[in-house]
Formats: structure tokens, C-alpha cells, sequence
């Protein structure tokens, strides 16, 4: 569903919007929305990716090898 925004932009830039969208056969309107678009699925992959690392952090990463010691033959007491 779409809805209407009303924005405050300076008539020089909204003057320039009008020129590159032509060139680029688009409306200000569609070049705005693609570019929040791609703003809110970069936030979206990002909190993803970070919600992971935080859950694999927690979890912890077995990097492999065996403990073929004691403790007490480390330190001596």
C-alpha cells in the first residue's frame, strides 16, 4: 500500500531532481522511494547480521584442538 509524504526540500535541489530523473526516465517520487527503500534494507541486513554475530559471540566458537594438561601441572602452587 502507498501512501503520500510531504517534504520540505530546497527549490534548487528539487530544480536539479527534476533534470536527473528525466535522464534517467523516473520521477523524483520513484527515485525517493527507491532510495529509502534501499536505506531500510541495508538497516534491515544489518541488524540481522548483527542479531548473528551477538547470538554466535554468546554461543562461542570451538576453534578445535584438545587440552592434553591439568591445570596443576601448569601453575605451580
Amino acid at each position: 500500500m502507498k501512501q503520500n509524504v510531504t517534504l520540505s526540500i530546497e527549490k534548487e535541489i528539487i530544480k536539479k531532481s527534476k533534470v536527473v530523473a528525466a535522464r534517467r526516465d523516473t520521477s523524483i517520487s520513484r527515485m525517493l522511494s527507491d532510495l529509502l527503500k534501499g536505506m531500510v534494507e541495508n538497516d534491515e541486513r544489518y541488524e540481522a547480521a548483527k542479531r548473528s554475530a551477538l547470538h554466535q559471540l554468546k554461543k562461542g566458537i570451538r576453534l578445535g584442538g584438545k587440552i592434553t594438561w591439568k591445570r596443576e601441572d601448569l601453575y605451580a602452587r
